[in-house]
């Protein structure tokens, strides 16, 4: 997911925490140093962890970006190196969050909420190309922000085309109207130890903190602020962002469940550790 190019084409309050949840964490990514992202590309200990894959995939506008992906049962994480993709998003301390609804229709709800609380969702279509030139609507979103320093995070919601396509290799709906991340994913992770995210840690600046708490909001989301940043929370996986300078930004930690207790694994890539167990728990800081 590409902050910067998603943002051209889509420019070309009160909480909700009582209410229905209506987004749920899909996935983060982070943007790191040459040799941490390509430790990670290359270890074959995260190919047992995780289902684990190298993709380059094409979007919106011919945007283009190849990122390591670990996907759990609903949750999934996304790792860059500089220059993996286009602008800022490319550059060292760069990081996104991808907030996604669970059943077709929610996106409107998200959408009002935010413009009863005052603010003006950007809306836009993503759209994925399989190779065949011919791009297929993937989701809709909408962004809370027109600029941002080093992380954005977005709303979303799958598209029925998408999951209409094999190429897409997604399961079939649990229910009417289902949309939701377990049915986008395929169910590899059950071979492997990594089942889901439980926790991002992201460190993110003054104005993308500010951007970022409206849509927590309107998603339904436990907000809570303590000095020094805001933690979101509901849904299964807590997110807090902690506020920095510029030169400190950057996806921090990853918590995971497991699907099985293991004894302690230490694995480091790059400059980056992985501590996997003992337990059904699994941490990865940055």
């Amino acid at each position: 997911m590409i902050l910067a190019a998603l943002l051209a084409l889509a420019t070309a309050g009160p909480t909700h925490a009582g209410e229905r949840q209506l987004l749920f964490y899909n996935h983060a990514w982070g943007t790191f140093d040459r040799s941490t992202a390509d430790a990670i590309e290359h270890s074959a200990y995260l190919r047992e962890f995780a289902d684990f894959e190298v993709r380059t995939t094409t979007g919106v506008d011919g945007s283009v970006w190849t990122g390591r992906y670990l996907r759990g049962r609903e949750t999934y994480l996304e790792i860059f190196g500089i220059g993996d993709v286009g602008g800022q998003d490319g550059e060292l301390g760069a990081a996104g969050l991808g907030l996604s609804t669970e059943r077709d229709g929610d996106i409107g709800t998200i959408k009002s909420r935010l413009t009863a609380a005052g603010h003006t969702p950007i809306e836009f279509l993503q759209t994925r190309d399989f190779g065949d030139q011919k791009p297929v609507p993937w989701f809709d979103a909408l962004f809370t922000f027109e600029k941002y320093d080093r992380f954005g995070a977005w709303a979303m919601e799958y598209r029925d085309e998408y999951f209409a396509d094999p190429r897409g290799n997604t399961q079939p709906a649990r229910f009417p109207g289902d949309v939701g991340r377990e049915r986008y994913l395929p169910d590899r992770y059950k071979d492997k130890l990594m089942r889901d995210v439980t926790l991002v840690r992201i460190a993110v600046t003054a104005r993308d903190l500010a951007s970022t708490k409206p849509l927590l909001r309107a998603g339904g989301f436990a907000v809570r602020t303590f000095p020094g940043g805001v933690e979101a929370s509901r849904g299964g996986t807590t997110m807090r962002f902690d506020e920095v300078p510029m030169g400190r930004t950057g996806l921090k930690r990853v918590e995971f469940e497991l699907n099985r207790a293991v004894a302690q694994h230490v694995e480091r890539l790059g400059n980056s550790t992985l501590v996997v167990g003992p337990g059904k728990r699994a941490v990865w800081t940055f």
